[in-house]
């Protein structure tokens, strides 16, 4: 579900363990911004077999009070591994893999057609024998609306050494 109109707003930080732990309660960066069209909105919905009319009918979301399809939660969600390699290079690490969500909570709609960015705040850094697990914040914002679309607190692990 790759986009050709995210913009990113800089050249992802390759950091180490310890360069991470350095970095706790901070703003690690900002991704560049994504728009939402109705067909990856469809792409979405078929490949989840979530074909949830708001999601998948133009003519008869333009009657709801979002005026026309918003995309799934779950959708822009799954925006974050591309975001989040647009912050930061965990290339360096032998493994990086997602290890969970603590929290996750969708607070406003994203109508079709809008753009979208992530930011990443870094929690809190574990590390252990060349191991360690992030803590981060993602926080999708919707370009020119009051309030983010999604905050999740998630979970990565990672090892160092070379893939």
């Amino acid at each position: 579900m790759s986009d050709s109109t995210v913009t990113p707003t800089g050249t992802p930080q390759s950091l180490s363990l310890a360069e991470l732990a350095d970095r706790v309660g901070d703003e690690i960066g900002v991704s560049g911004w994504s728009t939402i069209t109705q067909e990856t909105i469809d792409a979405f919905a078929e490949a989840t077999g979530d074909r949830q009319w708001i999601h998948t009918d133009p003519e008869r979301a333009a009657s709801t009070p979002f005026g026309g399809t918003i995309a799934h939660g779950y959708y822009t969600l799954s925006l974050a591994p591309m975001m989040l390699e647009q912050i930061v290079d965990l290339s360096g690490f032998a493994m990086a893999m997602n290890y969970g969500i603590d929290k996750l909570r969708f607070v406003a709609p994203v109508p079709v057609d809008s753009r979208v960015r992530m930011r990443a705040t870094l929690d809190d850094v574990q590390a252990k024998d060349g191991t360690g697990q992030l803590a981060l914040t993602l926080t999708f914002e919707i370009e020119d609306a009051p309030k983010p679309a999604c905050v999740a607190n998630v979970l990565y692990r990672v090892m160092e050494g070379t893939s």
